[in-house]
C-alpha cells in the first residue's frame, strides 16, 4: 500500500444498495479506483460496477486477494458472515464496514488492520449526493488503520470526526429519530391529506421552514403547536379524525412527550 498516494489504493466494494452506490460514486469521484463492486446478486453488482469502471462479482471466492481496502457497505445482519470469509484475502489490507450500530469489535480476531467508515446521512441511488459536507465518523483498531481511513475520509468529506464504537451506536439511534421516524411522520401526514384528496406538496412550505428553523434555535425552542398549548379542544377534535387506533395512540404519546419536554 503506497501511503504517499492514498488515491493508488485499490479498492474492492462489498455491496451495491444505496450507501454503496453513493460512496462508490463519491470514491471515484475522488479520484480512487474501485477495482470490484460485489454483490449477492450479480446484476446488482454489475449495474454499480459499470458506473464505477469495476468488475462485477456475485460470489465472495471471486473476489480480489491483491486490494489494499475492502469496503463493506451492507446490511447489518449480513456483515459478521461476510466478514468472516473476505478477511481471509489478505493479511495486509484493511477492512472496513460502514454500519452504524455494528461495533467495531466484529472484526476482532479476523484482521489485524481494521475500522469503521460511517457516512452519517440518509442515501438513496435515484438521488445522488455531494459527499463533501457529509459527517464521515472514523474509527481504527490501530494507528495504521485510522490514517488510512482518515485519509479515505478526508477525500470525501470535509466533515471527518473520530468516534468510538458506543458513541457511534448513540448517533444511530439518534438518526433515528431524527430522519427515520421523521420520514413515518411524512408518510402518516401524506395519508392523511389523501384520505380528503388533498396534495402532499401543501406540506411541504412547513415541512421546510420546520428544518430550517433547527439549523437557527434548538428543535426544543422551534417546537409550535396544540399539544404544546396542550389545547385539549383541538387535539380531542383531531383525534376524532383519526381511525386507526395505533395512530391514535401514536397522537396521543407524541402529543404527552411534546407537552411534557416544552413545559418541564
Amino acid at each position: 500500500m503506497n501511503m504517499n498516494d492514498i488515491k493508488q489504493f485499490k479498492v474492492v466494494l462489498l455491496g451495491a444498495g444505496n450507501l454503496a452506490t453513493s460512496l462508490g460514486l463519491a470514491l471515484v469521484k475522488s479520484g480512487f479506483s474501485v477495482e470490484q463492486v460485489y454483490s449477492r446478486t450479480l446484476e446488482a453488482a454489475q449495474t454499480l460496477a459499470n458506473v464505477l469502471n469495476a468488475s462485477a462479482v456475485s460470489c465472495l471466492d471471486e473476489l480480489s486477494n491483491s486490494a489494499d481496502v475492502y469496503l463493506l457497505a451492507l446490511k447489518d445482519d449480513a456483515l459478521p458472515g461476510v466478514i468472516q470469509q473476505v478477511c481471509r484475502l489478505n493479511p495486509h489490507a484493511v477492512y472496513v464496514h460502514t454500519a452504524g450500530s455494528v461495533p467495531m469489535s466484529v472484526f476482532n480476531n479476523l484482521a489485524v488492520n481494521h475500522g469503521v467508515l460511517y457516512p452519517l446521512q440518509t442515501f438513496s441511488k435515484q438521488k445522488p449526493l455531494d459527499f463533501d459536507s457529509i459527517p464521515c465518523l472514523i474509527e481504527g483498531a490501530n494507528a495504521f488503520s485510522q490514517d488510512v481511513l482518515w485519509r479515505i475520509a478526508n477525500a470525501l468529506s470535509k466533515n471527518v470526526h473520530l468516534a468510538s464504537s458506543e458513541d457511534r451506536r448513540v448517533m444511530h439511534l439518534g438518526a433515528v429519530f431524527g430522519c427515520n421516524f421523521v420520514n413515518l411522520c411524512y408518510t402518516l401526514a401524506n395519508e392523511t391529506l389523501k384520505s380528503r384528496g388533498l396534495d402532499f406538496e401543501l406540506l411541504l412550505p412547513l415541512i421546510d421552514e420546520t428544518a430550517a428553523k433547527v439549523h437557527r434555535m434548538g428543535p426544543l425552542e422551534a417546537q409550535t403547536g396544540p399539544a404544546v398549548r396542550k389545547d385539549k379542544k383541538v387535539m380531542q377534535g383531531q383525534m376524532q379524525l383519526i381511525d386507526d387506533a395505533d395512530r391514535r395512540r401514536l397522537y396521543e404519546l407524541m402529543s404527552e412527550m411534546i407537552h411534557k419536554l416544552a413545559n418541564k
